[in-house]
């Protein structure tokens, strides 16, 4: 950074940025509104005389979603958007014990100073329009089992009046139809993408990805870089293991981190269980893994993190699923079969 330059950390809530912008060593604590207003007097003070600013921000959903648009738009301004995670680590390791706007935005500010400074490079249009929607069909799906919950405990006694059992049915088909019509739309943006619908394509080739399901995971992972690596995706989606030792008597059992996306985690739980089914490599796999004491959690767990490498796999070298190539046969195995 020159010396005509700033940094800045922002803490991101629904209706204000706190902000704590750092010029010539001197840190100012400034407050603006989490809107297109805001968002234009914001760039507007960090690029005062026409100096360059650099930014660090926490990824909060929908909320810092369109500040950090508008920031990587400007000119002379550097935007990274961190995982709060990483964000709170640097809090803690920085011996920081309050927790205010103020304070988390002068920690962020420290961040962007002594930290390594990756510019956040945003999606584009079309894949920001289909993780929206694909991400609110999951509400919406998730919303229809609880509303089958609901309408199967209705049922079960007679004291229930039949104006909320009908009230019942009639949201679950309301549902229904709002599903179908927003995957429509979902299925539309991909196929008018070449490259989405080309993924799309691959997705659907792999046993257990049904055209639900190839939309979701199509919209959390088109987001991402195209330099991540396979074991940088299992991250991404919290599936990485975490092992918890210390010395002679600390030894549990290893765990997910979870430090990730939820939203595709919780997508590729039911196609790993499917594909261990009606999959015959998957299911060896899986058997395996129980043979060898692994829980049943575990080894579903195990296969989603495999899934993931071979759809990494497939995108890279544009070819459909191969079985083959989800658990190359051990040299052993081979020889003895022959």
């Amino acid at each position: 950074m020159s010396t005509k330059s700033c940094v800045c950390g922002i803490d991101v809530s629904a209706k204000t940025l706190a902000v704590a912008l750092t010029v010539g060593g001197v840190t100012e604590d400034l407050e603006f509104s989490n809107c297109e207003v805001g968002h234009r007097a914001l760039v507007s003070r960090l690029t005062k005389r026409r100096r360059r600013a650099r930014v660090v921000l926490e990824a909060t959903g929908i909320y810092s979603l369109d500040i950090s648009l508008a920031l990587h738009r400007a000119a002379r301004v550097e935007v990274m958007v961190v995982n709060p995670r990483a964000a709170r680590a640097f809090a803690i390791a920085s011996s920081r014990r309050g927790k205010t706007d103020v304070i988390d935005a002068r920690m962020l500010s420290e961040y962007a100073t002594r930290m390594q400074f990756d510019e956040w490079v945003p999606p584009s249009p079309q894949v920001l329009k289909l993780r929206t929607i694909t991400r609110h069909i999951q509400g919406l799906s998730q919303e229809r089992v609880r509303t089958k919950n609901r309408l199967h405990a209705a049922r079960s006694t007679s004291t229930t009046p039949a104006a909320v059992v009908e009230d019942l049915e009639a949201q679950l088909v309301a549902l229904k139809a709002r599903v179908e019509l927003l995957t429509l739309s979902a299925k539309e943006i991909a196929v008018a993408d070449p490259v989405l619908a080309r993924r799309y394509d691959l997705l659907v080739s792999i046993t257990g990805i049904a055209e639900a399901t190839a939309l979701r995971l199509l919209g959390e992972l088109a987001v991402l870089p195209s330099d991540m690596t396979a074991r940088q995706w299992v991250a991404h989606a919290g599936l990485d293991p975490r092992p918890h030792r210390s010395g002679t008597s600390v030894n549990r059992a290893d765990r997910i981190s979870k430090a990730g996306n939820r939203y595709l985690r919780t997508t590729l739980f039911i196609p790993a269980r499917t594909a261990a089914v009606h999959e015959p490599v998957v299911g060896a796999f899986k058997q395996e893994l129980l043979d060898r004491g692994k829980k049943p959690l575990q080894a579903n767990v195990a296969i989603m993190r495999k899934l993931l490498h071979a759809i990494w796999g497939m995108w890279r070298t544009d070819t459909t699923w191969d079985p083959a190539r989800f658990r190359p046969v051990r040299r052993e195995l081979a020889a003895e079969s022959t």
